[in-house]
């Protein structure tokens, strides 16, 4: 089966929400539809960065998990620059 990621830029927080909920909460968006593989927070370009990897069945079935793992994610944070890539061998291609 196919290796997919997810990947979001995380902004602002709403009030109330602590910034260690965020990623548990992508994770667990994806973790109600396909099998996770890891997940991870980085720092790219000064922005904090989440990014979910699992695996799904096409395309199609990666793209809605990426739409859910976004919707779970905003009502947490403000999101930026959303991308869900898809491996091929050692490398990642945009889905």
């Amino acid at each position: 089966m196919p290796s997919y990621r997810v990947s979001l830029a995380v902004g602002l927080l709403q009030p109330g929400v602590d910034p260690a909920d965020v990623l548990p909460a992508a994770a667990g968006a994806a973790r109600e539809l396909v099998t996770v593989e890891a997940w991870d927070v980085g720092v790219v370009r000064g922005r904090a960065r989440i990014t979910v990897r699992f695996t799904a069945a096409s395309d199609d079935e990666a793209h809605g998990v990426a739409d859910a793992v976004r919707d779970r994610v905003e009502v947490l944070a403000d999101t930026f620059g959303g991308q869900l890539t898809r491996r091929w061998g050692h490398h990642w291609h945009p889905a």
